[in-house]
């Protein structure tokens, strides 16, 4: 079994590497989020993430639906914390980074609407995100200095990240390929 946890704040290209990589290495893509949630139950996207906010059982089923998930088998996880999840068992932990500016646009041109409300709410989700994984976990996403594999975001097209994704797995790849001989 392989495991690649892949993790970044919104707009890092988490979702978009994630199922590049899994595509290009013939493994699961396990990219559960709220905004899979959201759509499941019909609810409003950031009306989810505000609920999230006073009710930790969202993020806890969340975060628990995604372990159980990833260890059904080989898998590629993007999540936001996928690489503290599976911290200990993955093969390969990645974080993606980019600017808040940088990020915000990415959402911007993906989402529509005015880019300074777009740049805010970004602005805003990474304080919410970050004050809630630290009271849920004592977990603070600043801090992935633990991780195998950082990559910059900012100039890089999802194509060159997925690449150099695929390029840090091989070797895991390898070693499963020996083991189930």
């Amino acid at each position: 079994m392989v495991t690649i946890a892949i993790s970044g704040r919104s707009g890092c290209g988490n979702s978009t590497v994630s199922r590049m990589v899994a595509d290009r290495l013939g493994l699961r893509l396990v990219n559960y989020t709220f905004h899979s949630i959201a759509e499941e139950r019909g609810i409003d996207f950031d009306e989810l993430c505000r609920m999230a906010e006073s009710d930790s059982s969202w993020d806890r089923y969340l975060d628990r639906r995604q372990v159980e998930m990833a260890r059904q088998g080989s898998c590629v996880l993007g999540s936001r914390l996928a690489v503290w999840l599976l911290k200990d068992e993955a093969d390969l932990t990645v974080y993606l980074t980019a600017p808040l500016e940088v990020r915000a646009e990415r959402i911007w041109r993906r989402e529509g609407g005015s880019y300074a409300a777009v740049l805010e709410r970004t602005r805003l989700r990474d304080e919410r995100d970050r004050h809630r994984y630290l009271k849920l976990y004592n977990i603070d996403n600043n801090h992935h200095d633990f991780v195998d594999l950082l990559i910059d975001t900012e100039s890089l097209l999802p194509e060159q990240i997925a690449e150099r994704i695929v390029s840090a797995a091989m070797p895991a790849l390898e070693r499963n390929k020996n083991r189930e001989k």
